[in-house]
C-alpha cells in the first residue's frame, strides 16, 4: 500500500471550481467515510481551505485509489469526474510525502511562507482521526508532516516574509489605524483576522456570528489582547455593517452571506470588504456599489502571481533542501520499518526451532541434569542470535538505502516464513495508534 494525494489548489483551478468542491465542516465526516468505504481506500485525511481541497489516503492500488478519490470529490462537485480531471493533480508514494511536507512548510501556499496551513493541516488530520478513518500509515505520515513544516518555519525564518491570505486581502485596504472593522464568522479564519486587524491598528472590531455565543467568545478574547470588540448577531449585519471601514468575511456558509441590500444604506461612504470564505460569503454585486472595493481569493491570488514569491531566493532555497532531506528521511525509514516485521518473524521462526530441539532433546535424554540443559539451550539460543544479527541489521539497512529491491520477501523466501506473519506483526488497529502531541489518555 502506498500514500496517494489527490486534490486542486488555487495553482490548477479557479474561485468558481474551488467553491463547487469545497467541503464544509458539516460534511466532513460525511466525506471521509465515504472516501474509506470506497473499494481501494483504508485511509483517508481532507485538507479543505480557502484555496486548496486535497485528500491524502493509503491505498491498495494507484488507478483504483484515483478513481474512486476523483468519483467522490466529482459527486461533491456535482459533475462528472472527468469534468475535475484538468484542475486535478496526483502525486503517489514519495512525491505524494514531499508534496504533503511542502504543503505543511508554506512552499505551496499563495503566500509563500504562511503558517495558518500547518494549523489546518493539524485540525483536518484530527477531524480524520475522530472519524476513524486514519490508520498506522497516515497517522507517522502526518506527525512527521507537522514536525518538518515547524522546522522549516524555525530554521530558515521563511514564516516573518510570509504574509497570511487575511494580511495579503487587508493589504488592499486603506490605514486601519482607529477604525472600525468587522469580522462576519467567528471560526479559525474569523480569529487570524482579528488577529491581523490588530497588528494593523484597527480602533475597534465588531463579531457577527449566526451563534451569537462564538461571536462573543471571540469578541471577549480581541478585547483581552487590547482592542475593543462587541459581538452580534447575524440579524444585526446591515446596521453592524452600516459604519464599517473594512468587513471581513469568513463564515464557512454554503451560501452568501453578505448581500448588495446589507450595505445599500451606507450612502457611498468607502469600505473595503475582503471575502475569505471558500465559498464565497459576498454576493459579487457589492462591487458596484459606489464606495464599495470588494478584495476575494481571486483578487489575492493576481496579486501575489503579480508580484511574484514572498521569500528571499536564499530562504526559499533552504526550505526546499530540508524538505528534499526529510523526504529521503523518511522513505528511508519506511522502507526499513518495511522489513522489520518480517525480520521479526524469521527470529520468531528461529526461536520456534531452538525450542523444537530443545524438546526432541528431552525425549532423547529425558535424565539430563537441569543445569546442563539450560546450559545447552543458552548456547544454542547464543549461536542462533549472532547468526542472524549481522543479515538482520544489514537487510535493514540495504532497505533504507536502496529502492526497487523487495527484501521482505526475500528472506519469506528464503527462509519459507508464513507470508501472513509478518503482516500480524505490522497491522495494529487505529484504536492503538500512539497520542500525537498534547493529547491525553
Amino acid at each position: 500500500m502506498s500514500v496517494l494525494a489527490v486534490g486542486l489548489s488555487y495553482r490548477t483551478a479557479d474561485l468558481r471550481t474551488l467553491e463547487k468542491v469545497a467541503i464544509p465542516a458539516t460534511e466532513l465526516d460525511k466525506v471521509l467515510h465515504e472516501l474509506q468505504q470506497s473499494p481501494h481506500v483504508n485511509e483517508v485525511m481532507v485538507v479543505s481551505t480557502c484555496n486548496r481541497i486535497e485528500v491524502y489516503s493509503v491505498v491498495e492500488a494507484f488507478h483504483g485509489g484515483l478513481a474512486d478519490i476523483s468519483e467522490v470529490l466529482a459527486r461533491q462537485a456535482g459533475c462528472a469526474a472527468a469534468d475535475l480531471y484538468d484542475n486535478l493533480y496526483v502525486h503517489y508514494a514519495g512525491a505524494a510525502v514531499e508534496h504533503i511536507f511542502s504543503v505543511a512548510a508554506g512552499l505551496d501556499s499563495m503566500v509563500v511562507g504562511e503558517t495558518q496551513i500547518l494549523g489546518q493541516v493539524r485540525n483536518f488530520y484530527a477531524a480524520a482521526r475522530e472519524a476513524g478513518t486514519v490508520g498506522r500509515t497516515l497517522h507517522e505520515l502526518i506527525q512527521t508532516t507537522l514536525r518538518v513544516g515547524k522546522r522549516v518555519h524555525t530554521e530558515t525564518g521563511l514564516d516573518h516574509l510570509g504574509a497570511s491570505v487575511v494580511s495579503e486581502a487587508l493589504g488592499e485596504a486603506p490605514d486601519l489605524t482607529g477604525k472600525h472593522a468587522v469580522i462576519v464568522g467567528a471560526g479559525s479564519m474569523g480569529a487570524l483576522s482579528a488577529s491581523q486587524l490588530r497588528k494593523a491598528g484597527i480602533g475597534r472590531i465588531t463579531v457577527v456570528n449566526r451563534t451569537l455565543a462564538n461571536a462573543e467568545r471571540l469578541a471577549a478574547n480581541v478585547t483581552e489582547q487590547g482592542v475593543p470588540a462587541v459581538a452580534a448577531g447575524m440579524d444585526e449585519l446591515a446596521e453592524r455593517l452600516a459604519d464599517a471601514d473594512v468587513v471581513v468575511a469568513c463564515t464557512g456558509a454554503q451560501d452568501v452571506v453578505v448581500t448588495p441590500e446589507h450595505l445599500r444604506t451606507r450612502g457611498g461612504r468607502p469600505v473595503v470588504v475582503c471575502d475569505l470564505g471558500l465559498p464565497r460569503d459576498v454576493h459579487p454585486d457589492v462591487d458596484t456599489l459606489p464606495g464599495v472595493r470588494l478584495v476575494d481569493l481571486e483578487t489575492v491570488r493576481k496579486r501575489m502571481d503579480d508580484r511574484g514569491s514572498a521569500g528571499s531566493a536564499k530562504q526559499l532555497a533552504r526550505a526546499n533542501g530540508i524538505v528534499l532531506d526529510e523526504v529521503r528521511e523518511y522513505l528511508a525509514a519506511q522502507r526499513s520499518a518495511a522489513v522489520t516485521p518480517t525480520v521479526t518473524a524469521l527470529r520468531k521462526r528461529a526461536a520456534e526451532v531452538v525450542d523444537a530441539e530443545m524438546l526432541r532433546l528431552d525425549h532423547r535424554l529425558p535424565g539430563l541434569d537441569t543445569a546442563v540443559r539450560d546450559e545447552v539451550n543458552r548456547t544454542v539460543r547464543r549461536v542462533v542470535d549472532k547468526l542472524l544479527h549481522a543479515p538482520t541489521v544489514r537487510v535493514k539497512q540495504l532497505a533504507a538505502e536502496t529502492q526497487g529491491t523487495d527484501y521482505a520477501n526475500a528472506l519469506r523466501e528464503l527462509f519459507e516464513l508464513d507470508p501472513a506473519s509478518p503482516a500480524v506483526v505490522s497491522s495494529p488497529t487505529p484504536e492503538r495508534l500512539p497520542r500525537t502531541d498534547g493529547e491525553t489518555q
